[in-house]
């Protein structure tokens, strides 16, 4: 395995604050996937494995990277803007999926995923750009770190 990797994240309790069960789950699922597999170099890092902590202060979002015995490696600050549209797109496209689930005809169920999970790809593409020459990520890794993000702009926004 390689040791340019993240094997713990932390996702700021004052951003994100106290959400019910069914989304504390989600949360907890979506870091498992992204220690699961997930690629994480930082820029001028001289190894991993990593942890990460997801933070939104002052309306910027922050990663603050350690060594998995607790080093600092580097904190990188990142603006929200670039991600405001997107992230509002992906919450209205979710929004309309959990809508469409309670009645809506399966078709029109997977034709609202479809158009989420592009939203979804779109972010994570953008989030993939916004972390070049800092902390070089592959498409999936992204992704995650996309889903964790949104998690933590709902509440901070």
């Amino acid at each position: 395995m390689s040791e340019h990797r993240l094997i713990a994240v932390e996702l700021d309790q004052i951003s994100i604050g106290k959400a019910d069960e069914a989304v504390e789950h989600e949360r907890r699922v979506a870091i498992a996937d992204l220690l699961d597999s997930n690629v994480f170099e930082p820029a001028g890092a001289e190894g991993g494995p990593y942890a990460l902590r997801l933070a939104i202060e002052d309306q910027r979002l922050v990663f603050d990277v350690k060594t998995q015995d607790g080093r600092p490696v580097r904190m990188f600050v990142f603006s929200l803007g670039p991600l405001r549209r997107i992230l509002k797109d992906y919450f209205l496209m979710c929004d309309s999926y959990y809508a469409a689930v309670r009645d809506a005809p399966l078709a029109q169920i997977e034709a609202i995923d479809m158009g989420r999970r592009g939203v979804h790809n779109e972010g994570s593409s953008l989030l993939r750009e916004r972390l070049a020459g800092k902390i070089e990520v592959d498409f999936d890794t992204a992704r995650r770190l996309f889903t964790l993000i949104c998690a933590l702009h709902r509440r901070g926004a």
